[in-house]
Order: C-alpha cells, then sequence, then structure tokens
C-alpha cells in the first residue's frame, strides 16, 4: 500500500514538476531572444552591483575613518563608563548605563556575574570574544578591573531587532517598485520596435499602403530615424514594384500587335511541301509567345493587390471536362485521334459554386498540361480529383512522371522556376503555368500545396467556395 501511495503522490506532483520545467524554458528563451527581458536584467545586476560597489566603498570609507579618529575617542569613552561603574563593580551603576544608553553591558568576576540582559540568549551577534588587544570590534569592548572583574560592553540589540528587518523588506519593495518602472520604461522606449515589425512584415506581404508611424519626429531618436528609413525603403521598393509591372505590361500589349500580324502573315504563306515545315515550326513558335505573354498579363493581374474576382455560379464538374476535352483535341496526334488519357475522379453530385469561371479554367488547364507535359512514358495517365466537404472545394492533379527532388519542392509555383532534372525545357512551359495556379488559389483565397506522389508529383488546390 505505501508503494502505491508513493505512486500517487509522484503523480499528483508531475503536472506542478512539469509545469515548473516549461516555465523555466519559457523564462529562458525569453532571456535568450527578448531584448526587452535582457534590458531589464542588465538594469538589475547594473543596479545590485552599483549598489554593492557604494556599499562596498562606504564600509571601507567608515573602517578607514573609525579605526583613525573615531577609535580612540569611543576606547576613552569606555574607559570613562567603566570608571562610572566603578570598583568593585556596581550593578545598579551598570544597569543606570544600560537605561541611559543603547548598550549591553556584562560582568564576570569572582564576586558578582551579571547581564543587562539575561532573557536574551548568549551568542556571538550579543557577545563577541576579543582575541587579542589589536582585534576588538567596533561593537564590543572589554574592560578588566583590579580585583579580576571582566566588563564588557556590546551595543544593545534590542532596539535593532525589528528595524533592520523593517528596512530590508522596505528596501526589497523599492527594489521591486523599480524594476517595474524601468520595465514599463524600456517598453515604451521599444515599442516603436513592434511598429516597425508589423510594417517590414506588411512590406514583406506587398501592402505599401500604411507607413511605420514614426514616434516624436519632430525630435527623433535613433529607432525612430530606423522607422523613417524603412519607410523610404518600403517606398522605393514599391515605385520599383509599380515601374516593373507597368513596364511589363506595357511590353506585353505592344507585343500582341505585332504577334498577331506575324500569325496572320504566316498564315498566307503557301502551302507548298518546301514551306510548310519552316511554316508549322513559325506557327508553333508564335503560338507559344501568345501565351507566355497572354500568362504574363494574367499574372499580374492577379499578383496586383486590388485584383478583382468575376464569381459566378460554376458548374466544376462540367468545366474539367470540357477542359479534358480541348486538351485531348489539342494534343491529338494522327496516330492517336482521341489525344491523351486523363483519369478523371469526379463527385457524382456537386452543387454550383461562386467561383470566377475564366481562373478556374485556367487552373485546371495550366495543372493538367504540366501534368500531360511529364507523364511522357508513365505507367499511368495523369489523374485530377476533385472534392468538396465542408465548404471548400479540392483539386488534386497527379502526374506518374519521374517527380523532383524534394528540395526544389518549395520552388514550385514561383514565377519562371524550371527544375533542373527531368522537367527541362525540351519538355516545354517556361515556368508561369504552375505560377498562375498559385496565384488564382490566392486570388479566391485558397491554398497551393506541391507534394511528390513516388512515382510523379502530385498538386492539390484548396479554394473556401459558396454555393448558389
Amino acid at each position: 500500500m505505501s508503494m502505491w501511495a508513493e505512486w500517487w503522490r509522484v503523480c499528483r506532483g508531475w503536472p506542478a514538476f512539469k509545469t515548473c520545467i516549461q516555465a523555466q524554458r519559457q523564462a529562458k528563451r525569453a532571456l535568450v531572444h527578448s531584448l526587452r527581458v535582457r534590458l531589464i536584467a542588465l538594469f538589475v545586476l547594473l543596479a545590485l552591483a552599483m549598489a554593492s560597489t557604494f556599499m562596498f566603498g562606504m564600509q571601507a570609507a567608515l573602517n578607514i575613518g573609525w579605526r583613525d579618529a573615531a577609535k580612540p575617542l569611543v576606547a576613552d569613552y569606555i574607559d570613562k563608563l567603566a570608571t562610572e561603574i566603578g570598583n568593585p563593580p556596581s550593578i545598579e551603576r551598570a544597569r543606570a548605563i544600560t537605561q541611559r544608553l543603547p548598550l549591553s553591558v556584562r560582568i564576570s568576576g569572582p564576586q558578582i556575574n551579571w547581564r543587562s540582559n539575561p532573557d536574551q540568549p548568549e551568542n556571538k551577534h550579543d557577545w563577541m570574544k576579543d582575541k587579542s588587544a589589536d582585534s576588538e570590534s567596533p561593537r564590543f569592548y572589554v574592560r578588566t578591573t583590579a580585583d579580576g572583574h571582566r566588563i564588557q560592553f556590546g551595543l544593545s540589540v534590542q532596539a535593532w531587532r525589528d528595524r533592520p528587518r523593517f528596512i530590508g523588506w522596505v528596501t526589497l519593495f523599492s527594489l521591486l517598485v523599480l524594476t517595474t518602472l524601468a520595465y514599463m520604461w524600456v517598453r515604451r522606449m521599444l515599442r516603436p520596435l513592434d511598429d516597425i515589425r508589423a510594417g517590414a512584415m506588411r512590406f514583406g506581404g506587398g501592402d505599401f499602403g500604411q507607413a511605420i508611424p514614426v514616434r516624436h519626429s519632430r525630435h527623433p531618436d535613433e529607432l525612430a530615424e530606423l522607422a523613417a528609413t524603412i519607410n523610404t525603403m518600403g517606398a522605393d521598393i514599391h515605385q520599383m514594384l509599380e515601374a516593373k509591372r507597368t513596364l511589363l505590361l506595357a511590353i506585353s500589349h505592344e507585343l500582341r500587335s505585332p504577334l498577331t500580324r506575324a500569325r496572320l502573315n504566316t498564315e498566307l504563306l503557301p502551302e507548298t511541301a518546301d514551306v510548310q515545315p519552316s511554316r508549322d515550326a513559325l506557327l508553333r513558335d508564335l503560338a507559344l509567345m501568345r501565351d507566355l505573354v497572354t500568362d504574363l498579363l494574367e499574372s499580374e493581374r492577379l499578383a496586383s493587390p486590388h485584383a478583382a474576382l468575376h464569381r459566378e455560379a460554376v458548374d466544376v464538374c462540367a468545366l474539367v471536362d470540357d477542359v479534358v476535352c480541348e486538351l485531348q483535341t489539342a494534343h491529338a496526334t494522327v496516330d492517336a485521334d482521341a489525344g491523351p488519357e486523363i483519369d478523371m475522379q469526379l463527385p457524382q453530385t456537386l452543387p454550383r459554386l461562386q467561383l470566377d469561371p475564366t481562373r478556374i479554367r485556367l487552373l485546371v488547364r495550366n495543372l493538367l498540361e504540366n501534368a500531360l507535359r511529364h507523364s511522357a512514358g508513365a505507367s499511368h495517365a495523369p489523374q485530377i480529383t476533385v472534392q468538396w466537404a465542408n465548404g471548400q472545394l479540392s483539386v488534386t492533379v497527379r502526374d506518374f512522371g519521374s517527380g523532383v527532388m524534394e528540395s526544389q519542392l518549395p520552388n514550385l509555383g514561383q514565377p519562371f522556376f524550371r527544375p533542373d532534372a527531368a522537367r527541362t525545357r525540351e519538355g516545354g512551359g517556361v515556368g508561369l503555368g504552375l505560377y498562375l495556379c498559385r496565384l488564382v488559389a490566392q486570388a479566391h483565397g485558397g491554398s497551393f500545396a506541391v507534394r511528390n506522389a513516388h512515382p510523379g508529383l502530385e498538386i492539390e488546390i484548396t479554394l473556401p467556395a459558396a454555393t448558389v
């Protein structure tokens, strides 16, 4: 029974021990990573060091002053008190001295043994033994009479018993108050750091509309100057991004007209045997350039913080089926009129959802084209799965190719990124397809996830959507 009782006691004490360990870890982490906590700790340590230095210096000064000036005077006064007590010592005179002065007196000898405070225990704090004539304590002196009695003088501890304790509590309370005030002052002084961190996060997310507030702009300190510098940097970055976007949109718009004219002139070429191969190659290159310009324009529209979606009721299953048919027709060859096979996993019933049909069509088309591009020689056809649950639309596209390296997965979905393994330029694409998919997902408030499926690559798009 005692063993079980001990086990139960240990189990009951484990949560408290675990909480204590967690608090200790949090305190250690705060001390290591928090600038405020380190400044307060520095303030407390500096205060303790200054107090210790001051006390040590004052004690050394008082010791020097006591040894050179006060000690001879006190020794002479003790001689007079011993003379006043008399020889042989008189208890009445000694009692009168203790009542008049904050002293304690003890008389010991062959005839008289008397203490002024008999109710107090005799210890080293009340009576200090002198080892030699040169080692007398400032609190305690001994005089010897001619008849063999020894008179011991010391400070009375009765008057000093409660006051030091009160002074100690006052000192501790004062230290806590000073530490609290120092923490509040340091927190107020470092408050601009919170504004700078929030502003840096806004700038990193592309929100340049709200600048970092600059405190004490008339008489700025270092943190205010840092905030103003970061605001200037954010404005410059915003201006460069806007200039880049404007230039890219202008170039894309200007390229459309010559591309259209070039395609028209190419189509007007005679379809002779010697011209047909060059004509077809030129039309393919012009189509790639047209798609690239279209993707660039669409990426800049979606990347804009003011991107507007034209939501309407969309039958996702019908849209996916339509895109699959278009891709199969576009990839059909003379030997395979039906086009490549695509495995569709669609729900039997799916409500019409409020989505942007143009952007959703672009998303599905890019995902399937990416899967088809990297499914050459694969053991299984690309697969698209659509699911609807808890107000979330999930579109997953998987190919069964060679996949990509794990270190390159975080970069998929970045503009113009092309993995350097199986997915090379000969496989097609310029690195904007998955980037557009990620932008479409983010514009709808959804998520974009890429992972290796072994074999192949799996891309999952999750979109919150309301039903009609």
